[in-house]
């Protein structure tokens, strides 16, 4: 992992930090549902055709999967806690998958769009192309992926123990580039939780 040597410490960070969202779900939820995606998910709302089946991946309790849903689209959640598939479960009322988006075979779906909002911050940079790539396989030719991912240089730690990887937007065009991805449209903006933060949304296509 990059940033760390392989050495006992760094494996309790890197557990400590997937454990949080299997031991904190609920507070997870509670700080995470109410926020209102309109304004990072419209972008996406404009380009992905009616009624198009979606897959949220790291779909959390479920926020996006109900905001799709309310919109006409067919949603499906994945997500790795089992804590917040089951809320997921009965705040959108549909399918939740749980698994681990790095090593599961998304090549059994055709999906018209994958989400991937905020789901990828804590995968490390010489491991988002491959990421990207498996998620990609879940999708029709031509399909859109929505990623979004914070704005920074190295890696951040917060208080309770997550590892954030940052990004420049320069360095994940050149992924998204050679992963076979084009650029729809991109935004960046203030995280509504912590202002110190910025994100930066991207609507992707998959080239032709």
């Amino acid at each position: 992992m990059r940033g760390f040597k392989k050495t006992q410490t760094a494996k309790h960070k890197v557990y400590a930090m997937t454990d949080f969202y299997h031991t904190n779900y609920k507070e997870y939820d509670k700080r995470t549902f109410s926020i209102d995606p309109s304004p990072f998910l419209i972008p996406f709302l404009h380009v992905i055709p009616s009624g198009a089946a979606i897959l949220d991946i790291g779909c959390a309790s479920g926020r996006d999967l109900v905001w799709f849903k309310n919109k006409g689209f067919n949603v499906t959640g994945f997500e790795k806690s089992p804590g917040l598939a089951n809320l997921a479960r009965n705040n959108a009322q549909c399918d939740v998958i749980e698994g681990d988006f790095e090593v599961f075979d998304f090549s059994i779906f055709s999906f018209d769009a994958v989400l991937a909002s905020g789901a990828l911050v804590h995968v490390p940079h010489e491991r988002l192309p491959d990421v990207i790539k498996t998620i990609s396989r879940g999708l029709l030719e031509n399909g859109y992926l929505y990623i979004s991912l914070k704005k920074g240089e190295g890696t951040k730690t917060d208080d309770t123990g997550r590892i954030f990887y940052l990004w420049q937007d320069a360095d994940l065009r050149e992924i998204f580039d050679r992963t076979g991805f084009d650029v729809l449209n991109f935004q960046s903006s203030e995280s509504v939780m912590n202002s110190k933060d910025v994100w930066l949304g991207y609507v992707l296509k998959l080239k032709s």
